[in-house]
């Protein structure tokens, strides 16, 4: 059983429920974004699941629960200013990662389920570089049809998982492959995997696929 504990993450104004070996003595890191109306304690459960040695495991709680209070395929003014403050907490926390002497952003997953899957994808996108991981469980890029992207730089080959239900009520199937497309586009190994009838959950494979990325961070 992983213990829990409160990770201070010095000028980040969230709080971060922590599990795993001290950060400066993790060999690998994964952040777990939760989903509207769920709670750092809930995605930590995936923690629980997994647990593969080494890995220190970072879930930063949403104020109110909710990273931003519109539907993400809105226009991105819309969802503003939370957008912007919650991406600023993963990048506070991947600062914090490796002031404290951890893992550095190649050897951490950035992990989210529904909206916080939404919110860790948006991040990697706008975010280019070599990432141990990018994992979105039931989510897609944010914003509207037809947004344009920047895509200078490049994810670096850097390994991305995509799981989701071909009758999501909230993702929609097209936004998901939109996703997969462009991410490929950036530079990463894209995984893609539409799971026939299953619905806005988390099953089995898509965890074995987690573990596989993370398996591959020697």
């Amino acid at each position: 059983m992983i213990d829990l504990r409160d990770e201070v993450v010095p000028g980040l104004k969230a709080a971060v429920l922590a599990a795993g070996p001290p950060v400066a003595e993790a060999q690998a890191a994964m952040m777990l974004m939760h989903g509207r109306g769920a709670s750092a304690d809930d995605i930590m459960g995936i923690a629980g699941l997994l647990e593969v040695p080494g890995f220190v495991y970072l879930a930063p709680q949403a104020p109110g629960n909710a990273w931003y209070p519109m539907p993400f395929t809105y226009s991105l003014e819309e969802n503003e200013p939370y957008l912007s403050r919650s991406l600023g907490v993963i990048a506070g926390i991947l600062a914090h990662l490796e002031e404290a002497g951890g893992p550095g952003a190649d050897r951490t997953i950035l992990l989210g389920f529904s909206q916080g899957a939404c919110l860790a994808l948006e991040y990697a996108a706008r975010n280019l570089r070599r990432y141990g991981g990018v994992v979105g469980l039931s989510g897609g890029l944010i914003g509207p049809d037809g947004l344009e992207r920047d895509a200078a730089g490049s994810l670096a080959g850097a390994p991305v998982f995509l799981g989701c239900s071909d009758v999501d009520p909230w993702i929609p199937a097209g936004r998901v492959q939109y996703t997969a497309d462009h991410m490929a586009h950036i530079g990463g190994e894209v995984d893609l995997r539409i799971y026939p009838g299953m619905g806005h959950t988390i099953v089995g494979d898509e965890l074995g696929a987690v573990r596989g990325m993370m398996e591959t961070i020697p």
